[in-house]
């Protein structure tokens, strides 16, 4: 039962009947989106959708008050979640049943933002244009995305298109946090009929880069590695610091925490990845682009991947990775320390499990005396999804009528989003955001975050598009 509407949803819609409607109607009427997008836009921003604001339920009913004016009927439109205020939408356009759904997924909550750490001429939950971007915490992680999916589904709605099999649209909770009421882990445990596809599209996966304001490269992302955090413990009797021993727990959890800066995972390549290299090929010269060829065989060249090694993110291409990112040990200056603790965060790349990471750190430690524990580690090793052709092939035709020459490719995130939670459970998943962002100007989680005007909108096109192309109808 959906429960009352509170004093906030009440004046969200008040907000809606407010605006003038005639315009957005004529624009849409004509064909053009923008306006409409603009506006969901702006409705998301300034919903502050973080933990310690109100959560995402708001935003959830903004974008189902939304379907529901454009002819959604109610029976396919659900706002659902495990508590008021991290309740996530679903909504549904039916097709011919040619084939399973296609879902399209992405979340509605983002990280905090205090104020005083933009500048001071802007404020994170205030939307605003100025000087061709668009500012605001969530324009590029990934409010700017949903608003394109949003508006993509009202525009299908109005204009009547029916593809060839029914497209889920869910925006859900709790993707920035590691805590048990993340929607499509939820979606996916409760009620799995409502988003159950046969393979998914993930709206915050995939790198659509511009350089020099151009559009180069488009990365869909067709797999991801998984996040472990692990706790190193040392103990020790300890002691009074004017006579010290040479058993110390600092010194023992020093002595681990060297080994696994000097541990070199093997090098673990998939079709996913073994493409991608291929593909960056092209995009490099001389010694780079032959060591990425040289990689993208099967079995990879091993001089190759040691020259590629040295670059972070190649690097994290090419093998599982762990990294100590936090540390803490004793308890007075004056004392030995009875205990030291270590937080190490690994990335496992497909087809490396998280129990083969655990035995490699346990052997590279080599010290029974080092407590190693899980801190965060999800039961499944999810795989990367199969390369289907024909999501390659609409991506393909939808980029070519828009921008000639780009390079397109399958893609690893070397981060981590909600289409593990889909993959695990059997659903294929592929990263398409269909918003470029300009090389070295990734602002998603920082300061003054923002996205270009002219990607936003080209993305709402573009989505149009390649949704056609795949879906048919």
């Amino acid at each position: 039962m959906r429960k009352q509407n509170s004093p906030l949803f009440v004046i969200l819609g008040l907000v809606a009947c407010l605006t003038p409607l005639s315009t957005r109607t004529q624009a849409a009427a004509a064909g053009d989106y923008r306006p409409l997008a603009r506006e969901i836009f702006r409705e998301l921003i300034e919903i502050k959708t973080t933990d310690s604001g109100v959560g995402s339920t708001p935003a959830a009913e903004a974008v189902a008050q939304r379907l529901r004016a454009a002819g959604f009927p109610e029976a396919d439109i659900q706002v659902i979640g495990p508590s008021a205020r991290k309740k996530n939408v679903v909504a549904r356009l039916h097709g011919s049943g040619q084939a399973k759904p296609i879902l399209i997924f992405g979340h509605l909550d983002v990280v905090e933002a205090p104020k005083e750490d933009w500048s001071p001429d802007l404020d994170p939950f205030k939307f605003v244009e100025r000087d061709g971007y668009f500012y605001g915490r969530g324009t590029q992680d990934m409010k700017g995305a949903a608003a394109i999916v949003v508006t993509n589904f009202i525009r299908w709605k109005q204009e009547g298109w029916v593809p060839a099999r029914d497209l889920v649209l869910a925006l859900t909770a709790d993707e920035e946090l590691y805590g048990d009421e993340d929607g499509v882990d939820w979606l996916l445990k409760n009620h799995r009929d409502l988003i159950d596809a046969e393979y998914s599209l993930n709206s915050d996966g995939g790198d659509f880069q511009t350089r020099d304001r151009k559009p180069y490269s488009i990365a869909v992302a067709a797999g991801e590695k998984k996040e472990t955090i692990l706790q190193l413990v040392t103990h020790n009797r300890g002691g009074h610091g004017s006579q010290p021993r040479k058993d110390n727990a600092i010194y023992q959890l020093n002595a681990a925490l060297d080994r696994i800066a000097k541990l070199r995972f093997p090098v673990v390549l998939n079709d996913v990845t073994r493409a991608q290299f291929d593909a960056l090929s092209a995009l490099e010269s001389g010694q780079a682009a032959a060591d990425m060829k040289a990689v993208s065989r099967d079995p990879p060249d091993a001089a190759a991947a040691e020259r590629l090694s040295e670059d972070p993110y190649y690097n994290a291409l090419l093998r599982t990775t762990c990294v100590a990112t936090m540390l803490e040990a004793g308890h007075g200056p004056s004392a030995l320390p009875q205990r030291a603790n270590a937080v190490i965060n690994c990335r496992i790349a497909p087809g490396h499990t998280s129990a083969e990471m655990l035995q490699t750190l346990r052997e590279t430690i080599a010290d029974d005396g080092v407590e190693i524990a899980w801190q965060f580690n999800e039961p499944s090793d999810p795989p990367a999804s199969p390369l289907r052709p024909d999501v390659f092939a609409a991506v393909r035709k939808a980029t070519d009528r828009m921008w000639q020459g780009v390079v397109l490719m399958p893609g690893m995130e070397t981060g981590m989003t909600d289409a593990r939670f889909l993959r695990a459970a059997g659903i294929p998943s592929y990263g398409v955001s269909g918003t470029f962002l300009e090389q070295g100007d990734g602002r998603a989680h920082g300061k003054d975050e923002r996205i270009r005007v002219s990607d936003f909108y080209a993305g709402v096109e573009f989505y149009d598009r390649f949704m056609k192309a795949l879906a048919g109808g």
